[in-house]
């Protein structure tokens, strides 16, 4: 079989009924309940998260002043996959499903606690949870809703979302996250070159200049 000359349009997938999925999804994300963080009762299941500010933190209240009559602009956006996703794609199922959204959000709720500067009661969070089929979504929802909301934490700020690295990759830099609220042990293993607080700072405020308000 002959190859064929490259063109282009065979190659561009498109599909409007795809589209209208993912902001279906977005709109039920935005309408789900708000909880603290972590929830106060554990629950199964994998899928997509949001966690909002409404603190005094001096370089975040710009959220408070944006959360303040609903929760809309969250400081960072997380997914939670099934185990094994990312090795086989292994879709969520009710019959083997496990705590990893919940344990996602009490981790993060641990390393607020531990940062310096925060107070784990100024933070709520959202979340979906996708099961069957229907959680091969994840990975793009989350994309999605970082796309619309740009959160801090996901495009501004690196590092919240991160894990020990390990013995012997320590040589790498802690995150701008860890610069600015210091307190994560393993963090402080890290000897690599890190930006300097007022670099970090300025790219805050340089950040909500670019937030929009929504309708």
């Amino acid at each position: 079989m002959k190859p064929r000359a490259f063109d282009r349009s065979e190659h561009v997938y498109k599909n409007d009924a795809f589209v209208e999925l993912v902001k279906d999804a977005v709109r039920f994300f935005n309408g789900t309940p708000v909880h603290t963080l972590p929830p106060t009762e554990s629950f199964l299941g994998t899928g997509v998260y949001a966690i909002y500010y409404t603190g005094k933190n001096p370089a975040y209240k710009k959220y408070a002043e944006l959360n303040r009559l609903s929760y809309s602009y969250p400081i960072y956006v997380g997914k939670a996959v099934p185990k094994g996703w990312r090795q086989a794609r292994i879709s969520d199922n009710q019959s083997g499903q496990s705590k990893e959204l919940f344990n996602r959000l009490r981790e993060h709720s641990r390393n607020i606690g531990a940062g310096q500067g925060l107070n784990l009661q100024d933070f709520m969070c959202r979340f979906v949870i996708f099961e069957d089929a229907s959680s091969d979504m994840i990975g793009t929802v989350e994309a999605t809703l970082i796309k619309l909301n740009m959160p801090l934490w996901n495009t501004a700020v690196d590092g919240f979302g991160n894990h020990d690295p390990g013995s012997g990759r320590y040589e790498q830099a802690k995150s701008d996250w860890d610069v600015i609220h210091p307190g994560r042990a393993w963090a402080g293993k890290c000897n690599g070159v890190y930006a300097e607080t007022s670099t970090i700072l300025s790219k805050i405020k340089s950040h909500f200049k670019n937030i929009e308000r929504k309708p």
